[in-house]
């Protein structure tokens, strides 16, 4: 099978489930962020040496491919796609649980920053919170699984604990956030 299908060239694009929409569709932007988000996870983990939170990161990839394919389907019943379930909300809240366990508390905003792989954990975070807007957006008008909602929330509350987490394990100093009045 190739890569191109020519049938995009014109600015159209399928939905699964046959539908053609353009290519600005709110739901290919939506879809498009998460994929732009799985990309980015993979340039943070392509830079960790902790396993763990690496395969956690693989494990985060594969279900936003399922976000992805939620918010591409177009149809109810249609061919069989993959299921995004409570527990994998519940794996992210667990997961940020026992990384603030050896996190000093907040006590103000910090900037993104003081390691590579910090900053790539800020970047996916904020990806992360734009792919989160457009699902809301999104729901207003089209029907689809809302745990994809929550699943973008709280993995983006992961990746802000995880970039905290890496400051640490890294050696990282973090800046805070103080405003000038």
């Amino acid at each position: 099978m190739k890569v191109y299908t020519k049938s995009g060239d014109k600015g159209t694009t399928s939905l699964i489930g046959g539908a053609r929409v353009p290519k600005y569709d709110d739901r290919i932007e939506a879809y498009g962020t998460v994929d732009e988000l799985i990309s980015f996870t993979a340039l943070l983990r392509d830079n960790l040496v902790n396993e763990q939170i690496k395969n956690t990161l693989i494990w985060a990839q594969d279900r936003l491919m399922t976000c992805a394919s939620i918010l591409a389907t177009d149809c109810d019943g249609c061919k069989q796609i993959p299921v995004l379930y409570e527990s994998d909300v519940e794996r992210l809240e667990k997961e940020i649980d026992n990384m603030e366990e050896s996190l000093e508390p907040l006590k103000s905003f910090i900037l993104p920053g003081g390691n590579t792989v910090v900053s790539y954990s800020h970047v996916c975070r904020s990806i992360c919170r734009r792919a989160e807007r457009l699902t809301v957006k999104l729901i207003v008008n089209v029907k689809f699984d809302e745990k994809v909602n929550k699943f973008l929330n709280r993995l983006s509350d992961y990746f802000f604990v995880l970039s905290r987490y890496l400051s640490k394990e890294t050696g990282a100093l973090e800046t805070p956030w103080i405003p000038k009045f």
